[in-house]
């Protein structure tokens, strides 16, 4: 048996794994590279597989680095079932025709640009895949419910367990026979922070005999969340009441977006936010939410009696979620009081980038920054203190104040990843730290080396493993 890392190695985004035996050859995820000028020329790179040769794919979540090129590979041939929970499937239904229009969309501008609007042109766009393809790979999707052990194939065996990260999460156990020999497999996905509001903690995993684990806050601590609580009141309290100003926060469509209207709505039931205007300015955020509310059962305690407060009807803040194009215009004439929470989480397409345009230049207004922003990124721009920035071409000078709530991010941090890595309750044979960036990956390899024993590699892009 050997396994491929064909991204996410030594960096977040483009989680995939090429897992082959010389009966068996599956995906585990198949994620798009985001973040820096040559991400689009990565997604591009012609696969180093033959997707016609997959069995099938396990995708552990839907966030697009994970799943996002599932339509090429669907356009390339792969004719297999994707494994994945339900309510991942569910999101699916949402992101994907979303990310291929943004594909087709990126297309037609890139034409343009050269001057060739031809016809003949058009339809030979160079996209990295259409609605069509999106809408084929969606047909491939085998949902399937936590906890159940299925078989995808006659020599492997799998189980989907929560992950804590986002509505549909998973951790998936794969047990995989080979000359009468089982080896089981245990990939962490993105695991979530314990004792976070609206989703269960990540499941404990208690053998493997080759660990994958992600290692995006590999190196450090979130901030605790009373103390990211206190400041995400005072940010906001003191641009609204005080500067006067509009509150922008680039949020994540899944996951990020519902985190931020519940604590939102819980400060307000508490007493410690008043009379809020929010506008959720995200297509596909709205439709996140509705099929998050379709979810209860997944929730935590304290998500569950918010819910119930919300049901109420009583002291609500003014909650709008913005549709059309004309509505989201609208916002950028409104000068104060506001606060719009627009994706994507990286500020590096969508709605969002309007929104900053048009805020940035203001000192009276604040950006809050809730989510991890990789290395290329507009979003990680602001975040290291850039003082002017292009947008849509225009260079913007920064004037409204940045501030990273790091409390609020949906990753285990290096404390969490250790814990949930003692619960092994004998050390894996081989540990593999993936899905962080260098330094990331490296500390927290060090660490599970020199507080548990482990044997760990932190593989390199490309890299070829006998397991």
């Amino acid at each position: 048996m050997k396994v491929t890392f064909l991204g996410a190695a030594r960096e977040v985004t483009g989680s995939c794994y090429l897992i082959e035996t010389n009966a068996v050859c599956f995906l585990v995820d198949c994620g798009m590279f985001q973040g820096g000028r040559e991400a689009p020329t990565r997604n591009r790179k012609t696969f180093n597989f033959d997707p016609h040769s997959l069995d099938f794919v396990l995708l552990t979540h839907a966030h697009i680095d994970h799943s996002g090129l599932l339509p090429r590979l669907t356009r390339e041939g792969f004719d297999g079932a994707i494994f994945t929970t339900t309510a991942t499937a569910q999101l699916l239904d949402i992101m994907l025709p979303d990310s291929a229009h943004i594909q087709e969309m990126d297309a037609l501008r890139a034409v343009k640009r050269r001057g060739k609007t031809s016809a003949r042109t058009k339809a030979a766009l160079p996209v990295l895949y259409t609605l069509q393809d999106a809408e084929a790979c969606l047909k491939q999707l085998s949902p399937v419910a936590y906890d159940e052990w299925l078989t995808p194939h006659p020599d492997v065996r799998c189980c989907f367990r929560d992950a804590g990260h986002i509505l549909g999460s998973a951790i998936i156990e794969i047990q995989i026979t080979e000359g009468g020999k089982t080896t089981k497999l245990v990939m962490s996905g993105d695991l979530g922070q314990p004792d976070r509001v609206i989703l269960r903690d990540p499941t404990v995993i208690e053998n493997a005999d080759i660990l994958f684990i992600e290692s995006t806050y590999g190196n450090r601590m979130h901030k605790d969340l009373p103390a990211t609580l206190e400041e995400f009141v005072q940010v906001i309290e003191h641009t609204l009441n005080v500067k006067h100003g509009n509150v922008i926060i680039p949020a994540f469509a899944v996951g990020r977006t519902q985190e931020v209207i519940y604590y939102l709505y819980e400060l307000t039931r508490q007493g410690r936010l008043h009379n809020l205007d929010i506008y959720v300015d995200s297509p596909m955020a709205t439709a996140v939410t509705q099929v998050t509310m379709q979810h209860m059962a997944l929730f935590d305690d304290e998500a569950k009696q918010l819910t119930q407060w919300q049901a109420a009807g009583r002291g609500l803040p003014n909650l709008r979620f913005i549709g059309s194009t004309e509505e989201s215009i609208a916002l950028n004439q409104i000068r104060s009081g506001a606060i719009i929470i627009s994706a994507s989480g990286m500020c590096d397409a969508g709605r969002i980038k309007h929104h900053l345009h048009h805020n940035l230049g203001h000192a009276a207004n604040s950006v809050l920054i809730t989510g991890f922003q990789a290395q290329g990124t507009l979003g990680r721009r602001l975040v290291d203190g850039a003082k002017r920035v292009k947008i849509f071409g225009e260079e913007i000078s920064v004037h409204a104040s940045i501030h990273t709530l790091g409390g609020f991010s949906a990753h285990a941090d290096q404390a969490a990843l250790l814990a949930w890595a003692g619960g092994f309750r004998r050390p894996p044979r081989q540990t593999f730290v993936v899905h962080g960036e260098e330094s990331a990956a490296q500390t927290l390899a060090a660490r599970l080396q020199t507080d548990y024993g482990w044997t760990v590699t932190v593989p390199d892009p490309g890299q070829v493993i006998d397991l």
